[in-house]
């Protein structure tokens, strides 16, 4: 994903990489704070909203605040008003299944018309809001806590801007299209726009009772309370093309939708595993994190898809929903099952420069806004990632491991070898066995690896890297997915190819290990540039190679104690880039801040080469981490500097929360702390020499499933061991606990 920090356009041209000093095209701009005031948001579908606290849009101005519908923003203000004044904030809260906000509100001290007084305190206000199928609903239910009938007027402002997502973000255009408004009937307002990309899009607002007063912007309604009375306003707003359903909703439309938001829910977290631990704090962690990934995972007619995060992020990204896969695949192997059948379908078939696109290169990127569809970002369907491909081939193996689902691996055979051939071609670009980036055009991203922003690739005196660069991870995963494409060939019948890259792995191995070793910085380097000199930087990608298992076992742990020592660890979690590096900087996107995904796949690596400890010391950090964020949630990313007592993390300003790879990060390093692994050939779920962190006495994992069987277990730590308990199991499914 692009550097969310500043929209400018200038780069150096010719080497494929932004100037040091020079920002990168794509950035978000930094008065776009999304922490400086609580916000709440709502998803399903391709819609989100970003709300206030009080459950209103647009009170303060250039925020990402609004309701959008495929990376536009429908409705850019709604405000509710009592008397004209705002009403006072109660409480605010996502429902635990996070299909809905609730925020209770009352009014203020008012002075009515003809001069009698409205105590405060004297209306109680429900409001309820939630999406659902390009509908953005609330409910206000308001109740009369008085002693006297009251008469009060109710205020409803509202506004569509129908700026691309870009836009909101700082991206400059020099033309939009043409809005229009008009009220066709007692309840109902319509505000268009006519895109320069030929499209036309509609916010529709309806109101039930029909207000008084109705117009382009705002709504005017009476409602009489009698002491203790309940009244009821749902307000609907429609987001779409012309085919927006124009009728009003009303009340019962209200109730039936938020039904089918619940049993939504329901129904796509039924069958996944559930975790229960001795720590209350720690399941908060967990259920928020459980809450959030399913809310972004978005259904399609190919299965579900976590889209990467609100509000920057809502959509389809490759990498993003290729790890929030692995990381929950002992959870619910049916995420993976729809990123993978999602993937194959956008998997580029032919050359195309202005997207970054070769025949079997894996999505990065994929856009429907105004914006988009014009060419003025090049995100419609965008290709500029060098490691969605090698990262698919892993997860394509890691999930026949989980599950033994032959008839998907088989239909997938075709994009599999696809993939291989990108790795073997338009992948290496000058036949030397390693993976090599470089963007075609200058609309592209710089930078293609997971630390996409223009300034995250340099070398050890801080001058850039120029290109093709072939980055430390990638050749990991390219080892690693040759190796996972291998078991499947041999799984397919395809005994001899599953032979040749098994060969091809190793001999990637042994290349990767003389030339990526830097000795005198006891880690790998981050990168070799276009003329293949190593970059010889201390960074947590390095981290990334033991999970894929390419690293050497004594370099291994050499690289662990480096990630974990003082440089590294800053005590919430690894840092991107180690202290006293040319470009550290612990509030900076990726030059030492701290990521959440990127310290799991870290976790996961450490379990492999048997660091159960270290695994479970970044268990401890990030949990502490989540503890102190609001809702209990692990942002995008934050800030890098040293932990200090009595304080949380520091937050990095524009972080996407929630964030699917980050909510998925714990699940993945809760995994390696137990050691945790599927062999579905064998039958066998193993715990492999697993460790419980000083802060868990006992972790229950109930509905665990490996081929027919469930399971409920139970780990309990005693002193240094970890005790395991089968509670219930049907199937024939062994539990091998490995010490």
């Amino acid at each position: 994903m692009g550097d969310p920090v500043r929209n400018v356009v200038s780069l150096k041209a010719g080497n494929g990489q932004a100037g040091a000093n020079l920002w990168s095209e794509y950035d978000i701009e930094p008065q776009g704070s999304l922490v400086d005031r609580p916000l709440r948001t709502l998803k399903h579908g391709d819609g989100f909203a970003v709300l206030d606290s009080f459950g209103d849009i647009g009170t303060v101005p250039d925020t990402a605040e609004g309701v959008f519908y495929r990376d536009t923003r429908f409705l850019s203000r709604f405000e509710f008003r009592i008397e004209g004044a705002r009403p006072l904030l109660l409480s605010s809260a996502a429902h635990e299944d996070k299909s809905a906000l609730t925020v209770d509100l009352t009014n203020p001290d008012i002075v009515l018309p003809g001069g009698e007084k409205l105590p405060r305190d004297t209306i109680f206000i429900e409001r309820t809001a939630f999406l659902w199928d390009g509908m953005f609903h609330q409910r206000f239910g308001l109740r009369n806590f008085g002693r006297s009938a009251r008469r009060i007027r109710l205020d409803f402002l509202y506004g569509a801007d129908f700026r691309d997502l870009f836009e909101v973000r700082g991206t400059k255009r020099k033309r939009r299209g043409r809005e229009s408004a008009a009220c066709h009937a007692p309840d109902r307002a319509e505000i268009r726009y006519r895109g320069l990309d030929g499209l036309d899009r509609v916010t529709v607002v309806t109101i039930d009772p029909a207000p008084e007063q109705i117009a382009a912007d705002r709504a005017m309604l009476h409602v009489t309370l009698a002491p203790g009375e309940r009244r009821s306003v749902v307000v609907a707003v429609g987001c779409g093309s012309e085919k927006v359903a124009l009728a009003p909703p009303g009340a019962a439309d209200f109730f039936l939708s938020y039904r089918d938001t619940r049993r939504a829910r329901r129904a796509s977290t039924a069958d996944i595993a559930t975790v229960t631990t001795s720590h209350d704090v720690f399941d908060e962690v967990l259920c928020r994190a459980v809450s959030d990934i399913y809310t972004l995972a978005t259904r399609g007619p190919l299965g579900l898809y976590p889209y990467a995060g609100i509000p920057w992020f809502s959509t389809v990204f490759g990498r993003d929903g290729i790890i929030t896969a692995m990381l929950m695949l002992w959870i619910d192997p049916k995420i993976a099952k729809g990123v993978l059948k999602v993937l194959a379908a956008t998997q580029a078939t032919e050359a195309d420069p202005k997207s970054d696109a070769q025949p079997g290169k894996i999505l990065h990127e994929l856009r429907q806004g105004e914006m988009a569809n014009l060419g003025e970002v090049p995100f419609g369907r965008y290709y500029g990632t060098v490691d969605a491909t090698p990262l698919f081939l892993m997860l394509a193996g890691m999930y026949l491991d989980r599950t033994g689902d032959r008839e998907t691996v088989s239909a997938l055979w075709p994009n599999i070898e696809a993939a291989l051939r990108w790795l073997d071609q338009s992948g290496d670009m000058d036949g030397d066995g390693f993976v090599e980036y470089r963007r075609e055009t200058e609309s592209g991203l710089a930078n293609q690896g997971w630390k996409d922003s223009h300034d995250a690739i340099f070398h050890a005196d801080g001058s850039d890297a120029t290109g093709p660069i072939a980055l430390c991870e990638v050749q990991g995963y390219a080892y690693a997915g040759r190796l996972a494409a291998a078991k499947i060939a041999r799984t397919l019948g395809f005994a001899e190819l599953a032979g040749r890259l098994a060969e091809q792995a190793e001999r990637l191995r042994r290349n990767f290990e003389s030339t990526f070793w830097c000795e005198e910085i006891g880690t790998y380097a981050l990168a070799l540039d276009g003329a293949k000199r190593p970059c010889r930087v201390r960074a947590s990608n390095a981290g990334h190679l033991l999970f894929t298992g390419i690293c050497d076992p004594e370099r291994a742990a050499r690289v662990a104690r480096l990630l974990m020592g003082g440089g590294s660890f800053s005590g919430w979690g690894i840092r991107t880039l180690a202290t006293g590096e040319a470009r550290f900087n612990p509030m900076s996107y990726h030059n030492g801040s701290v990521w959440p995904h990127d310290n799991a796949l870290v976790a996961l690596g450490f379990a492999r080469y048997g660091l159960k400890q270290e695994a479970a010391r970044v268990l401890a950090g990030l949990f502490d981490a989540a503890a102190h964020q609001e809702l209990r949630r692990l942002p995008e990313l934050f800030c890098g500097f040293e932990r200090r007592p009595h304080r949380g993390p520091t937050a990095y300003p524009v972080a996407c929360a929630p964030q699917a790879w980050a909510s998925a990060s714990l699940f993945g390093v809760l995994a390696a702390s137990l050691g945790l692994e599927f062999d579905h050939a064998a039958d066998e779920i193993r715990l492999n020499e697993p460790v419980l962190p000083g802060f868990l006495e006992g972790v229950t994992i109930r509905n665990l499933a490996l081929g027919e069987t469930r399971m409920d277990i139970r780990l309990t730590r005693h002193g240094g061991d970890v005790g395991t308990n089968v509670l219930r199991r049907t199937g024939p499914a062994r539990i091998v606990v490995m010490k």
